[in-house]
């Protein structure tokens, strides 16, 4: 599991009620080939990078950190880029929907418990608006795309570090770790 999707992992089973969640899946999607000349269709397992389930949800989420890199460009999430290959959950119909459908045949949700979420490191520029505004038009049967930024998850993960039990999870140990060495300083928890 890549090192952000480890605090997104973290992030959403914080979340009330809690998600088990799973580092990547494949989910195959059969599709029609773009040859003109014969129809034909080729099967492909598209990878969920976590997928969290409880009793009421099924998360489907994509992460990408791009803290190295520009960050996520809007045109790429819509589908227009030339990145946009890195975004077929959330910018390609068919196999948004297709995964969707295989993943309610094989854990047993509806499709209106299906979530897609959007896990954000770093937007370029100034798209993080826009990125969320097409996120939000998209419908799908329980609702838009929701996209979480590195504020957000930070938020659910740093409450989860400063409980003083251990927890086997190199996220929560890099923050304690970072506190032990004075350069982080983690929100106080009311004793239980």
């Amino acid at each position: 599991m890549e090192a952000f999707e480890q605090f997104v992992a973290v992030a959403m089973e914080a979340e009330s009620p809690g998600l088990v969640v799973s580092s990547s899946m494949k989910f195959p999607v059969t599709r029609r080939t773009k040859k003109q000349s014969s129809e034909e269709f080729q099967t492909h397992g598209y990878e969920v990078d976590l997928v969290g389930a409880n009793s009421e949800r099924l998360v489907l989420a994509t992460v990408k950190s791009f803290f190295g890199s520009q960050g996520v460009l809007t045109k790429d999430v819509c589908g227009e880029g030339r990145g946009a290959g890195l975004y077929r959950l959330l910018n390609d119909p068919v196999i948004r929907d297709g995964v969707i459908a295989v993943a309610c045949e094989r854990f047993g949700y509806k499709p209106e418990q299906v979530l897609i979420r959007f896990y954000v490191g770093k937007f370029s520029g100034k798209s993080e608006a826009s990125v969320r505004s097409w996120c939000a038009s998209q419908r799908l049967a329980s609702g838009p795309i929701e996209v979480y930024s590195v504020t957000q998850v930070v938020d659910a993960v740093m409450p989860r570090a400063a409980h003083s039990g251990y927890v086997d999870n190199a996220s929560i140990v890099a923050l304690k770790v970072l506190e032990a060495a004075g350069k982080l300083k983690l929100p106080k928890t009311a004793k239980k």
